[in-house]
């Protein structure tokens, strides 16, 4: 097998997909850049809305109920015809997603650096659309199996590669402005289930018939469409010539060197913002995880104007009223994450990085720690709120982290490098949802009461937060034994020289750009799609209140 290293480009030619042809020329703007990058980025953040299937999918078979088949294994659910799959099997897909994509930008970060954001873009929307398609075809013949390797695992190359393809190139598009550039993608993936969700709900509503619930030809058409806004974003980038050189402050903790991806994981820097990011998102992704229930158990029937009413008390009837009213608190939750992503990432431009870091914990701990008291209280607003601002922070820590590294590391890899640190999702992905879950069947064994079970989760979770403030403090400028040498970077960017003028630095005809009607045009493009998403959002959201 033949590996592709980060500082070389496979192939001598000069195809359409290839880096060469998405160098910028004279005039172009760069604010073209971001809403490439989100057209991909909405795309793929309908990872995160994939639970909308399971509900009918668990009656693919029966239809009108689960055909329940309740001594099956998950081993023989992967391949059965005749039960339905239970919804925690299919739940399985959540791990695929995160666990794949982190290993495949870890795996083909290096080569993205080299073949370019266009080729990554590309093979993104092929293995996101292909593999929602696969999924189609799993579902029609009711293959469990071929669902996982469809959406999850081909699926999953996609989001590594989608996800990561538009970093390096928006860091170098903007080094005046790193954290509000990649806040502005990585924004994108935490919308896009707020638009797929409601549209597949839209599309499963359509399709069904009395012998099918619908969620085979919503995956395909999905998948179509998906593929077709990822190869426009694909198609949309572009990439900065060698030694463009806009406007830029210098700050203390940005590095004016790079450090070579093969170097990069040696240094300690590496591993504490790796752990600052695990613990982090373990932390958001554990309340993700338990949103609806939480909210369900600790308010009960004051969600329905019987504040006398625990859980325990509540009819079927009554249980499936505030089901429908935590369905909001996710949505409220899903805004917060998105929002979070950009306010955050453009706050770091101007307070830094590791104060950004700093705000993350120590907010998140003071918050954690007051929620139990909020639920005490019975204050719907402030525990909502709280979660909101908790969550912010969750979706801040994607999009800052970027900027974090280019700062540490310098641009040159920092696509690559990024890729790397992503397994730190990964590995957040179990922890996060073990501690949480785990934790909370050891409460109900013990018979703590539902609306204080989640007390304990609260105070782990400001335990882990604790450790990350300690490991982002730790966190110093890279060693200068690390830099590789302007000889190094010359032959990497082919001498520094524009191919057409000879010119080593300079603007290159590229300034900061601004908003022509081109550039509006492409925005509208995209933040039509968020906006209906937002819109749906809230009018789901208001039933809490």
């Amino acid at each position: 097998m033949t590996t592709i290293s980060a500082g070389t480009v496979p192939g001598n030619g000069s195809g359409i997909l290839d880096r060469e042809h998405t160098i910028a020329k004279a005039g172009f703007n760069r604010w073209l850049v971001p809403p490439a990058a989100l057209c991909i980025h909405l795309c793929i953040g309908m990872a995160y809305g994939f639970s909308v299937f399971w509900l009918p999918l668990s009656r693919a078979v029966g239809l009108t109920a689960p055909k329940a088949c309740p001594d099956i294994s998950l081993a023989q659910e992967l391949f059965t015809t005749t039960c339905d799959w239970k919804v925690a099997s299919m739940g399985w897909m959540f791990t695929l997603f995160f666990v794949v994509l982190g290993v495949s930008a870890a795996l083909w970060g290096g080569w993205l650096e080299s073949a370019g954001p266009r080729k990554a873009g590309v093979v993104a929307a092929l293995c996101w659309g292909g593999g929602l398609i696969i999924g189609a075809f799993g579902i029609y013949v009711h293959q469990l199996w071929i669902m996982w390797l469809g959406a999850g695992v081909i699926g999953g190359i996609g989001l590594g590669l989608g996800y990561i393809s538009p970093v390096s190139t928006l860091i170098k598009w903007f080094p005046d402005r790193r954290g509000m550039a990649t806040g502005m993608a990585i924004m994108g993936f935490g919308g896009g289930a707020m638009i797929g969700a409601p549209l597949a709900n839209i599309l499963i509503n359509y399709f069904k018939t009395p012998t099918d619930v619908g969620v085979w030809k919503t995956f395909a058409v999905l998948g179509v469409i998906y593929f077709i806004f990822m190869m426009i974003g694909a198609f949309a980038y572009r990439v900065v010539p060698d030694g463009w050189t806009p406007p830029s402050e210098s700050k203390t903790m940005i590095s004016q060197h790079n450090v070579h991806l093969d170097n990069a994981h040696k240094t300690p820097q590496f591993w504490l913002i790796w752990w600052v990011l695990t613990l982090n998102v373990s932390a958001g992704i554990g309340v993700i995880g338990m949103a609806s229930p939480m909210l369900q158990e600790i308010f009960a029937g004051k969600l329905i104007g019987m504040p006398n009413l625990n859980f325990g008390a509540l009819s079927p009837e009554q249980r499936t009223m505030i089901a429908g009213i935590a369905a909001g608190f996710a949505g409220v939750l899903s805004l917060f994450n998105i929002g979070g992503r950009f306010f955050w990432a453009s706050l770091s431009d101007y307070i830094g990085r590791k104060n950004t870091y700093y705000t993350f914990f120590i907010l998140g701990i003071v918050l954690y720690a007051l929620e139990p008291t909020f639920a005490a209280m019975g204050s719907k607003l402030l525990f909502v709120l709280g979660f909101g601002i908790i969550l912010s922070m969750y979706g801040g820590s994607f999009s800052t982290v970027p900027a974090y590294l280019a700062d540490m590391f310098g641009t040159q890899f920092v696509g690559a490098i990024h890729g790397r640190l992503l397994t730190a999702w990964s590995t957040a992905g179990i922890i996060g949802p073990v501690v949480v879950n785990y934790l909370r069947e050891f409460q109900l064994a013990a018979g703590v009461p539902r609306d204080h079970l989640y007390n304990s989760t609260m105070y782990i979770l400001c335990a882990m937060l604790i450790a990350g403030l300690i490991c982002n403090y730790l966190v110093k400028p890279v060693d200068p034994k690390w830099h590789m040498s302007a000889d190094e970077v010359a032959k990497l960017q082919a001498a520094g020289v524009n191919k057409t003028t000879g010119v080593q630095s300079g603007s290159f005809g590229i300034g900061k750009g601004g908003l022509d009607a081109r550039t509006a045009l492409f925005w509208l493009f995209v933040g039509i799609p968020l906006a209906w998403g937002v819109w749906k959002t809230l009018q789901s959201a208001a039933k809490i209140f």
